[in-house]
């Protein structure tokens, strides 16, 4: 997966996300739904942290003083 991908990957999450959330709380589903979207959504939620913390941990890789890491 090119740096391009992980991009649209982690922006189309996002984008999921907020459609998950505009969904719910438009408040004209059926419990089932709901609880579905809420596992799709932590799923989703998720993934996007373990993202983030791959690119904090390759920031601070590449700014760290030589002779640190």
């Amino acid at each position: 997966m090119t740096t391009e991908d992980s991009a649209k990957g982690f922006d189309g999450k996002l984008d999921r996300i907020d459609a998950i959330v505009k969904e719910l709380e438009g408040g004209r589903i059926g419990l089932e739904r709901a609880v579905e979207l809420f596992k799709e959504g932590k799923t989703l939620v998720r993934d996007c942290e373990a993202t983030l913390k791959a690119a904090r941990e390759t920031v601070a890789r590449a700014t760290a003083e030589p002779g640190t890491t």
